[in-house]
């Protein structure tokens, strides 16, 4: 490793000590990445099969992926057909997600959901499979419509993703850590959003337009420290605001 490749490792390092919440670590994760063609971030533990939609989202830690995307992706289901999640379940070695194409070839159903991230910006993807100290299996993936990557800087991503995932659940369990004050009707948005409901459909349940909604969902994010509406309903799960 080179002087000024160590320099930016420890540099990017200490800039993610620095983080206070989700959205910080995103923020340093794709402005590190993004030399490499990367625009986008998903990170998180592999749900059990089985678990419900709710569920599924909960295990999220980080998210800056395109949210029409995520909606379709968990509304639909795919997270068990997912041959990148198949391949994080299964392997401990870091793979793009070109490397997966032999495996799902003859899977209509997990080629079609390949060719559908596509559709959202996410045509070439890097995966790094982890495990936790508790033993349980997470995936961290950044994408774009095409990624540059030499063996070298896979291993640089690698390391930078192992740390990146350390401090999301560092922050995540720090026992210091305030519940998010929401307010009633901020919790009531989340909660509708968690079964899936559009912003249309949670204004007519509410009484409010989608505007309306739509100020309640980013304040909610604010508080969160999230970056996306799956994001803010995964961390509200997990600090008991909704069920």
């Amino acid at each position: 490793m080179s002087r000024k490749v160590f320099d930016q490792t420890l540099e990017f390092i200490r800039n993610l000590d620095r983080t206070r919440d989700a959205a910080d670590i995103c923020s340093q994760m794709i402005q590190a990445a993004r030399r490499f063609g990367a625009e986008y971030l998903l990170a998180g533990t592999i749900p059990v099969p089985g678990e419900n939609r709710r569920q599924q989202i909960s295990n999220i830690l980080l998210d800056q992926w395109p949210p029409e995307w995520t909606q379709r992706y968990f509304a639909h289901g795919y997270i068990f057909r997912d041959p990148a999640i198949h391949a994080v379940a299964t392997s401990t070695s870091p793979f793009l997600w070109t490397e997966l194409e032999p495996a799902y070839r003859r899977s209509p159903e997990a080629r079609r959901i390949m060719e559908e991230a596509g559709e959202f910006s996410l045509r070439d993807g890097f995966t790094v499979p982890l495990v936790t100290l508790e033993g349980e299996v997470a995936g961290f993936s950044l994408a774009g419509e095409h990624l540059e990557l030499s063996p070298s800087e896979r291993g640089m991503l690698t390391l930078m993703a192992t740390y990146a995932l350390g401090r999301a659940i560092l922050l995540r369990e720090t026992p210091s850590r305030p519940v998010a004050s929401l307010s009633p009707r901020e919790c009531e948005a989340l909660q509708w959003a968690a079964e899936g409901k559009s912003e249309w459909e949670i204004g007519e349940r509410m009484g409010i337009s989608e505007h309306g909604v739509d100020k309640r969902m980013r304040s909610a994010r604010l508080k969160l420290g999230t970056t996306s509406r799956t994001h803010a309903v995964a961390e509200a799960i997990r600090q008991g605001l909704i069920s």
